[in-house]
């Protein structure tokens, strides 16, 4: 796979010296009537990054990766990608990206084969080129048996893979994937997940925008949070994670969990932090030891019965509810539900 990557990673603006940013947005916005969808936000992305851009739905991430990719024009703002301007060099720029989007965007009616041959042949690959790369990513993504069916035959998680493939097969130095895993099985969520580690260990930049969690801290070595059009925190994992890595955290999981169990906890416990999980578990957060039997007692007091306390390691998931007043299970609720 490597030598099937191995593209020109250097290719860089003259102007932009030696230590340019591979992506650098300043004060993008972005409005849609009177709606603002992306409020003056600017980050920079180093080579060979993932980057994560993570967010409930409507917070913008969609329309950041349209305007970095050329697909939207920003209302204000700048954008460099590899020292280009994207505003001046879009060319430049169109050869050095590539772009999955959170919907397959490929032919129903061509087969795997046939779509990643004319992908390849929109950026100039040679015609002999194009079926020797595609026939490889067939192979390198598992669907070397499925390269001669109709894309429209391909289950969710096929469809994935083959869309990663297309966004690559021009070999670029950046690949932007949206949504990557979203509605696919959870072994084709991991196996796509495994693609993107694999892909990154062989130099490509990745931009990534997701609303599951646990899925840009185990990929991104740095995230930003967007809520609402504008970024509220940009860091590396490690360091987001600081502020919490000496807190305590307890899963508690109950039966019969009628009322506001956690409303009536915080209450009785002011020491902890309460807050629901699912509709059945609760999360205890503190500075100091959780002593669980005056908690399991009060909640068996209210008619309820523990069923499990498990302690749990503090996540990135703390650090965005913290950040964000939003519970991660609304998000996936709200993008299960084809809300965008």
């Amino acid at each position: 796979m490597k030598e099937q990557m191995g593209n020109d990673k250097n290719k860089v603006h003259p102007e932009a010296g030696e230590a340019y940013k591979l992506i650098e947005a300043t004060a993008l916005a972005k409005s849609f009537d009177d709606v603002r969808a992306v409020n003056e936000i600017g980050f920079t992305i180093d080579r060979g990054e993932i980057f994560g851009f993570l967010g409930p739905n409507g917070a913008g991430k969609t329309t950041t990766i349209n305007m970095l990719t050329g697909l939207a024009r920003a209302d204000s703002g700048s954008i460099h990608i590899a020292g280009f301007d994207t505003s001046r060099h879009p060319r430049s720029v169109q050869h050095l990206i590539g772009v999955v989007p959170d919907e397959s965007n490929l032919y129903p009616e061509l087969t795997g084969l046939d779509n990643l041959c004319f992908c390849a042949s929109l950026y100039g690959v040679p015609k002999k080129e194009c079926r020797e790369r595609a026939g490889n990513l067939l192979k390198h993504f598992g669907l070397e048996e499925a390269g001669s069916r109709k894309f429209s035959t391909y289950s969710k998680g096929m469809k994935r893979k083959l869309t990663i493939a297309a966004g690559i097969i021009h070999r670029p130095q950046i690949l932007f994937l949206d949504e990557p895993t979203t509605g696919i099985d959870v072994a084709s969520a991991r196996q796509i997940r495994r693609l993107v580690s694999s892909l990154h260990s062989e130099g490509t930049t990745i931009f990534l925008t997701t609303h599951y969690i646990e899925e840009a801290e185990r990929l991104c070595q740095r995230i930003a949070f967007i809520v609402d059009g504008r970024i509220v925190q940009n860091d590396t994992v490690a360091n987001l994670l600081q502020p919490i890595k000496d807190q305590k955290v307890l899963r508690i999981t109950v039966t019969k969990s009628g009322g506001d169990l956690s409303g009536k906890l915080d209450k009785a416990f002011p020491e902890f932090e309460f807050r629901d999980e699912s509709g059945d578990q609760l999360l205890v957060h503190s500075r100091n030891t959780i002593s669980i039997g005056p908690v399991v007692r009060f909640i068996e007091e209210q008619g309820s019965e523990v069923t499990e306390a498990r302690q749990l390691k503090p996540s990135l998931e703390d650090v965005f509810v913290r950040l964000t007043g939003i519970e991660p299970e609304l998000m996936k609720k709200e993008k299960n539900g084809g809300l965008q």
